[in-house]
């Protein structure tokens, strides 16, 4: 049989090594265990990397489909090291690095009703492994009720509220449930949100927000000192964002912890 070129194998005389060269917005089905069943499958948007030698004029891209499939159908979180370690000894690179982005469902019961629904959740695990050390990131993006404490302090009656977004990252000791990370930022805002409400929920949901003002500073402090009080993390990220119902800008805060 005739032998077939490989170019990517082939010399690069430029002498720039890239950072990180692979695949993304390859969809892939997961599983992520969670506190309620032990397992909740969800399909994950993923993006694998590798550093590239200077003396490489390319990467093999097929080998990253070949090792995400070489763990069958279904990618759990157990996985992810091995995932990595596979990547770095079939492309032979230093370090490599894993994005899982992938909705996150919970169901929720009403405040008073205790009507059920289920709602959505954007989370992200982010890994990378270099000389054999791995760093594990886990994101979760929690939407929230925000009330203007200023506008509840001016107006005779009433104030602005708005749904926003509350970005937690966090470097832990041991894995966290997804679920402690929503309870942390939700307990934080004005109010959660539901995606079934009945007239008596609307109703204590409302005023839960208007007894809980809150600015975007105020929520990421609220976190923040959450965070800092759980020894379990080792590092967070806080941003949160409101999409201001009386502006046409958003309102935004971020703290982070330094390592």
């Amino acid at each position: 049989m005739r032998t077939m070129k490989d170019t990517q194998s082939e010399p690069d005389d430029r002498r720039l090594p890239i950072n990180k060269v692979g695949v993304k917005a390859l969809r892939y089905p997961v599983q992520i265990r969670d506190k309620d069943h032990a397992v909740q499958s969800t399909i994950a948007t993923v993006q694998l990397t590798v550093d590239l030698p200077h003396h490489f004029k390319g990467t093999h891209m097929s080998r990253f489909i070949e090792v995400l499939g070489s763990h069958g159908p279904i990618i759990h979180v157990d996985n992810i090291r091995d995932i990595l370690e596979q990547l770095t000894r079939r492309l032979e690179s230093d370090s490599a690095h894993l994005d899982f982005d992938f909705p996150f469902f919970l169901e929720k019961k009403a405040p008073v009703t205790g009507a059920a629904g289920l709602l959505d959740y954007s989370a992200k695990f982010q890994a990378s492994l270099t000389s054999g050390k791995l760093d594990f990131v886990v994101i979760v993006i929690v939407p929230v009720t925000t009330l203007c404490p200023c506008s509840k302090a001016i107006s005779k009656a009433g104030a602005h509220n708005q749904r926003g977004h509350v970005t937690l990252a966090v470097r832990c000791r041991r894995p966290m449930w997804i679920e402690d990370m929503i309870r942390l930022v939700e307990d934080s805002a004005s109010s959660e949100l539901y995606s079934l409400l009945k007239r008596p929920d609307e109703k204590a949901v409302t005023e839960r927000a208007y007894d809980n003002p809150v600015f975007v500073e105020d929520l990421v402090r609220a976190v923040a000192v959450k965070c800092e009080a759980d020894p379990n993390i080792l590092w967070y990220r806080v941003e949160a964002e409101n999409f201001e119902s009386i502006h046409n800008h958003n309102a935004y805060a971020l703290i982070e912890k330094q390592p």
